[in-house]
């Protein structure tokens, strides 16, 4: 086989790797935007009260989890010091909404993710120690640059501020006996208004496949660092 050939049959298999990228990335931003107003309901062991006494209405929800070899405890202090960027994969997917948008790298040293995300505005809703840990904000997620306002969690609750998203994630471990957890994380969000909702529907079919790939590619390190923290 000719270098010619070779080149022409790399050529071929890239183009045909873009388009079936391309055509999963449409199929997961035309899903986002059918199911926009309308999140799945949690299974049972997904049932969080925290969340549903901070946002117990959502437009959208996010949610994944996985098992881990080690204590609640443990699990829970490793993601709340993973650093999130350091992962293959999610620095590149962060690098692309950037250029999509427009956007300032933020260029920022890690320091944990939850310190990370203060850091930027969020707040600590509730917590429970060694178990869970809500935040939230309000924000403009569709603008280049959004900027995360926090509070605490009555003003959150309350918050109607118009044009705007309100937002609440979650660090979660539960404990599954015999020194084993199941991490998870949810996040919803629910804009304040009819404006909002139309820009963030437009704005969340276009992220949407990438949050889904960031949430994927985090269980797997936070997993692993854990049961080596626990050993």
């Amino acid at each position: 086989m000719t270098i010619r050939t070779c080149t022409r049959s790399a050529a071929r298999w890239l183009a045909a790797g873009l388009g079936v990228g391309a055509g999963v990335y449409a199929a997961s931003a035309g899903l986002a935007w059918t199911r926009y107003g309308r999140p799945a309901p949690p299974a049972a062991p997904e049932r969080d009260d925290l969340l549903d006494r901070l946002m117990p209405r959502y437009d959208i929800v996010e949610r994944h989890h996985v098992r881990v070899d080690a204590p609640a405890a443990v699990t829970l202090a490793t993601a709340r010091e993973m650093d999130l960027f350091g992962i293959p994969g999610v620095r590149t997917i962060f690098a692309m909404r950037e250029w999509i948008m427009g956007a300032a790298d933020a260029g920022t040293a890690p320091r944990g993710l939850l310190a990370d995300v203060q850091a930027l505005g969020w707040r600590v809703l509730a917590e429970v120690p060694d178990r869970e840990i809500v935040l939230g904000a309000i924000t403009r997620p569709w603008e280049a640059n959004p900027v995360f306002v926090g509070m605490d969690a009555d003003a959150f609750v309350a918050s109607r501020e118009p044009g705007t998203v309100k937002i609440a994630w979650t660090l979660r471990a539960d404990d599954e006996g015999d020194g084993r957890s199941t991490f998870r994380t949810e996040t919803r969000a629910l804009a304040s208004d009819e404006e909002a909702r139309a820009r963030f529907r437009r704005y969340w079919s276009l992220v949407s496949p990438g949050v889904f790939l960031i949430r994927r590619l985090s269980l797997a390190p936070i997993k692993a660092a854990a049961e080596r923290r626990a050993a």
